[in-house]
């Protein structure tokens, strides 16, 4: 028996708005999507954080992007092992289906995922040490770069260099997908890795020539 309870009333009203606003003005726009299916341009790969809104930050309209959401915008190593993998099977689909020209990997400050990872790596949160630890099994992806960023003494600053880091071992580990790789390598697909700055809304972009993020 599910336990699913009825939405909150607030949600209900919001969607009630919605509809009466946004679709009641875009209607042939949605009927135009549900007819001839998604066409996004771009994949974007960002962390969960409520505060991370990719759509706005583009201003993109519903139906460009192709979104996937997980702790710390994190995508694993190709693994073939017949394991659950959403994050995989969304870049599969995004590019052997959806054939999107560009993936975009969004990681930003602040960031709990990569913040946990710091103590786990510190021996400060056992927690996530623990094998039933779904947020600690995940992050172990990020150890290494964890582990050599432990020079950096100020706090914030280990903070910020690992959160860019974690974008560069998603790009990294995006190039060990077969299908990835070759679309890359044929043109038809490129990768771009981004951070943004929430308290001030700024962009900063990859450079792979200068090997640095720049502001865009």
């Amino acid at each position: 028996m599910t336990t699913a309870t009825p939405l909150p009333a607030y949600l209900v009203r919001r969607y009630h708005a919605w509809k009466s606003t946004d679709y009641a003005e875009n209607q042939a726009w949605f009927r135009r999507l549900a007819d001839e299916g998604q066409h996004p341009r771009a994949m974007v790969i960002s962390c969960c954080d409520s505060r991370v809104h990719v759509t706005s930050i583009f201003g993109a309209e519903t139906g460009e992007f192709f979104i996937h959401r997980n702790i710390a915008n994190l995508v694993p190593p190709y693994a073939p092992d017949g394991d659950h993998h959403g994050t995989s099977a969304a870049v599969e689909f995004a590019v052997s289906s959806l054939k999107v020209a560009h993936i975009v990997v969004l990681g930003h400050s602040s960031c709990g995922g990569v913040n946990g990872c710091i103590q786990m790596c510190s021996g400060e949160a056992p927690e996530l040490e623990k094998s039933t630890s779904f947020v600690g099994r995940w992050m172990e992806m990020l150890r290494p770069a964890c582990e050599a960023t432990a020079h950096i003494t100020d706090k914030d600053e280990r903070q910020k260099v690992l959160e860019k880091q974690s974008v560069l071992v998603s790009l990294e580990n995006l190039m060990t997908f077969p299908f990835v790789s070759e679309a890359v390598h044929e043109g038809q697909l490129s990768l771009h890795g981004l951070w943004t700055e929430i308290r001030s809304g700024g962009l900063e972009m990859y450079d792979p020539a200068h090997r640095a993020f720049v502001q865009v």
